[in-house]
């Protein structure tokens, strides 16, 4: 376990407010060791991004095995710490969660608190409970992954809109006193939110990515210490090869200027 630890600790590192660890997420080996080769020093995954490759519908519809079996994938097909995106851990117990994810090579998990089926918000207490138990499994194991809590409070419009942001501050004090490394309330996009959500929180802070949101140098500006693109980048790069495909279809050239 001893790379699994110096990995894990190197990630760690990476998260520092002010100066935020980007992560383009990965889908499968060629985009991951094209994250690395573009210059970023750690890999995600998404999970949207990874089902959909491997034919699945996120949400938890890709098998266990699968999902975890592509993470594997992933790890050893770079020499950079690798975070897995694991929804909300499939309905794994922590000690089988976090052995399969140190036998995949990777030494993060992202940890979301909604029902990844129904969209329902769980009770903060019981993800609390989660997390503590993915941290002991995990100290336990010998490897202190870094683990990120995702925040659906903006995800799912929870509450009504005024009380969102106190709700989301709340999750995120009781994720960390579980053993969270970070906190990710995703869809958080006001600079105003963010930097009062960055204020009251102890911990590094995510944000996602994605048009409306800050850019990254403004972000960074807020005291945001990592920056998740989420199924994004693959979302793009789909895109780009359905107008590839049209362009053939139509009998034109793809590779013209």
């Amino acid at each position: 376990m001893t790379e699994l630890s110096r990995r894990a600790a190197a990630l760690r590192a990476l998260h520092r407010p002010g100066d935020p660890l980007i992560l383009p997420n990965a889908w499968d080996p060629g985009s991951a060791r094209a994250v690395v080769v573009a210059g970023f020093p750690a890999v995600a995954t998404s999970s949207a991004a990874v089902a959909e490759a491997l034919g699945h519908a996120d949400g938890e519809a890709t098998p266990v095995a699968e999902m975890f079996a592509a993470v594997g994938r992933i790890a050893a097909a770079v020499p950079v710490p690798v975070t897995a995106d694991l929804e909300r851990g499939y309905g794994l117990r922590p000690a089988e969660l976090v052995e399969r994810l140190l036998a995949a090579g990777a030494v993060g998990a992202n940890i979301e608190d909604s029902d990844p089926r129904t969209g329902r918000l769980y009770d903060a207490a019981e993800q609390a409970e989660l997390l503590a138990g993915i941290r002991a499994a995990a100290r336990a194991a010998g490897v202190d992954l870094v683990l990120n809590a995702r925040v659906d409070v903006h995800l799912r419009a929870h509450g009504p809109a005024e009380e969102r942001l106190a709700e989301a501050v709340r999750r995120a004090h009781r994720y960390q006193a579980a053993g969270a490394d970070s906190v990710y309330p995703i869809l958080l996009a006001d600079p105003a939110q963010v930097r009062e959500f960055v204020a009251q929180v102890d911990a590094p802070v995510n944000v996602l990515a994605r048009p409306g949101a800050p850019a990254p140098a403004e972000l960074a500006a807020l005291g945001v210490a990592r920056i998740s693109y989420g199924s994004g980048v693959y979302a793009a790069v789909r895109a780009r090869a359905a107008e590839l495909l049209a362009t053939v279809r139509a009998g034109g050239d793809p590779f013209g200027s």
